[in-house]
């Protein structure tokens, strides 16, 4: 059973809509990003029946075994039933939350109805009684930067009183062009760090759907997809349509009656249109349909733009959706990016750590691991290609990609297309460059190009223009000449249609002749590697000595140190037979090759990963018991072992990485979540900065 944590931070504010959820998710991360196993604690809750949102949010990127129903401490009720009872009790829930954690981050109060002037200097008593040091959340928008020095002054001041510690201080919702003065502001009043953040409108951008359950409306037609995009702004479409086509912009949610055909009929079209902004909705009110001519041709449009209808009059439905505040939740990724993005811009993430004492690991999370990835890629960004810009996966990813800075993208595709279609999605990829392969300008170079390089094939040029056309060639070729650093795609590919480009292009790195793979593996506290899962069925002793030493490049590259296993079902010279002795053959092979290695094999998956077992079969081993790459005899074992761990011990597989190439182009599964997306841009990003 562990200790109680040694460190905690307590996120309080003195008022509500101050954005904490932003701040709560940027100080999980950066935790998450250095400790094993990080929990999360809700003191007290709006009721003990309802669902927080905001807990569950942080409870999906908390680290820890802790559930929601543990997180939780007292309600409202409890506290102006008993103030000093409910005390007891979240000191109570809060260790036993804590016996399971490293680190806990404590999310005050939200300043509900319910909430008193008091409810900081509560949220203080909290705070001393959990031994957690307090990060004074406070909104800055609507304020002058003297104004927000003296509320920062007043809070601090109501924190000594209750003997809290302030940690540091986040000004949060800032005026864009006043986050210098108010920074100036808070470090005259502050003795400890402190931040400024932007107000950044989307975050407080309620989606269609949000806006549907506030008008009380239905989905009238549209792509349901769609219903999870913020709307930005919602204007009244009261006057002439060519009066509304002039004030639409991007995101713009439009009410109008359903009997406005020229409206409706002028709004599908121009969200459609190039040229025109990608709008959110329309909303029909006042419980009026269109009239069936006109309800079949905005159909025969098949407008994918969501259109919600609902009883409510034009005032009624202006205010409720007025009054609509959007959440950051788990359906919410864009606003998770953003608030992500946020916070790691402004945010000195090591110096807040350092204010809540948070100490240095000698273990790897998958979570921390992850983050290693983001940072080493956002440190010296490198260009990637993504050829399969139709799919919206893609286009998804690459907005998180270009929000978080990890790489500088080019996406495929038609440009209109693309960029319309990430439009709807209610994804920014502005900073992507377009280029489609039938048009870009570079296509008559790269056939040429690709002409010399397959002209002992007899390839022409005319022929090469052909094959230059096809996105996996046009985006190998970028790669090739330099245009970009690495590819990614695979999404809605298949593997060789990926790979075989690089094949004939990019070809293999001096001193390899075989292209193969690894995957990561993510354990509960290391990373393993292991080689190869995916592209060589049954490798000869010379392949399976390749496949060893890019393994362990691959694995040195990513921090890990390669102690190489190559696996049989035979430890040392006790067992013979063919397939024994390919292993032994291999193992040989990289000795001769790769001389500085640490490599042992044959050897059982068993005794190269654990210790006791290691002590019986290998005593004097230096990799036995203790390895990092794992080399499987072929394709079949290799890929059944790490989907077996996979599913069975709940690691995180990311790959597979393909190595002994060039220059780096990665194969994505076609079952690809986003999230895979991402991370293996991180890693050809990686794997570029080492060709640099």
């Amino acid at each position: 059973m562990a200790a109680t944590p040694v460190s905690s931070v307590y996120i309080a504010s003195p008022e509500g809509d101050t954005g904490k959820s932003t701040v709560a998710l940027g100080v999980l991360q950066a935790l998450a990003a250095t400790t094993p196993r990080v929990g999360v604690f809700r003191p007290i809750t709006r009721s003990a029946t309802g669902r927080d949102y905001i807990l569950e949010l942080l409870l999906e990127y908390s680290t820890s075994d802790v559930d929601y129903d543990q997180a939780i401490g007292v309600t409202y009720e409890q506290v102006h039933e008993d103030p000093d009872a409910a005390i007891s009790e979240i000191v109570m829930r809060y260790h036993a939350v804590a016996k399971q954690c490293d680190a806990v981050l404590v999310l005050g109060s939200d300043y509900t109805d319910v909430a008193s002037p008091s409810e900081l200097r509560f949220n203080a008593r909290i705070a001393v009684n959990l031994g957690a040091p307090v990060l004074l959340v406070v909104r800055g928008i609507g304020r002058t930067p003297d104004e927000l020095g003296q509320l920062v002054e007043l809070c601090r001041n109501e924190l000594v009183a209750e003997h809290a510690k302030l940690a540091a201080v986040i000004a949060n919702r800032c005026l864009p062009e006043q986050l210098e003065a108010d920074a100036e502001a808070l470090a005259k009043v502050c003795a400890v760090p402190s931040w400024t953040l932007p107000e950044v409108p989307l975050l407080q951008a309620p989606t269609m759907e949000e806006l549907r359950e506030a008008i009380g409306g239905e989905i009238y037609s549209g792509d349901p997809e769609l219903m999870h995009r913020e709307a930005l702004h919602v204007m009244v479409g009261g006057m002439t349509a060519e009066h509304i086509l002039e004030r639409l912009t991007d995101g713009v949610a439009v009410i109008a009656p359903g009997d406005r055909s020229d409206v409706l009929l002028a709004l599908v079209n121009a969200h459609e249109a190039e040229g025109f902004p990608s709008l959110a909705g329309i909303i029909m009110n006042g419980g009026i349909r269109p009239q069936p001519p006109i309800a079949r041709l905005m159909a025969g449009l098949k407008p994918r733009l969501p259109i919600l209808a609902t009883e409510l009059g034009t005032y009624e439905t202006a205010k409720a959706t007025a009054l609509t505040r959007g959440r950051v939740s788990l359906s919410s990724m864009r606003k998770v990016d953003t608030a992500l993005a946020v916070m790691e811009e402004r945010v000195d993430p090591r110096e807040l750590l350092r204010q809540i004492e948070v100490p240095i690991p000698n273990i790897v999370t998958p979570q921390m691991f992850e983050y290693q990835l983001i940072e080493r890629a956002r440190n010296d960004r490198k260009r990637i290609v993504l050829p399969e810009g139709d799919d919206d996966r893609i286009l998804r990813a690459a907005g998180r990609v270009l929000q978080r800075k990890i790489a500088d993208l080019t996406i495929l595709g038609d440009e209109a297309a693309v960029r319309g279609r990430a439009a709807e999605l209610g994804v920014n990829i502005d900073a992507a460059e377009v280029l489609d392969p039938q048009t870009c300008p570079l296509r008559d170079e790269f056939a040429e190009e690709y002409a010399r390089l397959r002209a002992h094939k007899g390839m022409t040029v005319d022929r090469a223009r052909e094959y230059i056309g096809d996105i996996s060639y046009f985006g190998t070729m970028m790669v090739h000449m330099g245009v970009a650093d690495g590819m990614v795609s695979g999404a809605a590919h298949t593997t060789a249609h990926t790979i075989r480009p690089s094949f004939e292009i990019i070809k293999t790195e001096p001193g390899v002749s075989t292209v193969s793979s690894v995957f990561l593996m993510c354990l509960a506290d290391r990373v393993l590697v292991y080689g190869d899962c995916a592209v060589v069925p049954d490798p000869t002793s010379d392949q399976l000595a390749d496949i060893a030493i890019s393994s362990a490049r691959t694995a040195a590259q990513f921090g890990i140190d390669p102690r190489v296993a190559m696996l049989s079902y035979s430890t040392g010279e006790s067992g013979t037979g063919a397939d024994v002795d390919k292993v032994r053959d291999a193992t040989k092979f990289v000795h001769d090759r790769a001389p500085e290695l640490l490599v042992e094999g044959p050897i059982q998956y068993d005794a190269a990963i654990e210790p006791t077992v290691a002590k019986t079969k290998l005593p004097n081993s230096a990799v036995a018991g203790q390895a990092t790459v794992f080399i499987f005899p072929d394709l079949n074992t290799g890929n059944n072992t790490y989907k077996a761990v996979q599913r069975s011990a709940g690691a995180v597989a990311i790959g597979p990485v393909l190595q002994g190439l060039n220059k780096p182009v990665n194969d994505l599964s076609r079952g690809a979540l986003v999230a895979d997306i991402v991370n293996t841009v991180a890693i050809t990003a990686i794997q570029a900065q080492q060709e640099a």
